[in-house]
């Protein structure tokens, strides 16, 4: 398994908990959306590039 793979596979397993709602209709296909619900969405796919980009790299 490449590092790249660990790394996804890791940041995967430690973000499941964003699954976890505080009341129905949170989350990228709820009801509603609160500010700081758009805020996490922007950082874990922020996090995801990053990611990439540097461990993508030659």
């Amino acid at each position: 398994m490449s590092r790249l793979t660990s790394v996804l596979l890791a940041t995967a397993a430690l973000t499941g908990a964003g699954s976890a709602l505080a009341h129905d209709g949170h989350g990228l296909f709820g009801a509603h959306w609160h500010a700081t619900d758009v805020l996490g969405f922007i950082a874990a796919a922020a996090l995801g590039v990053v990611a990439l980009a540097w461990f993508g790299r030659k």
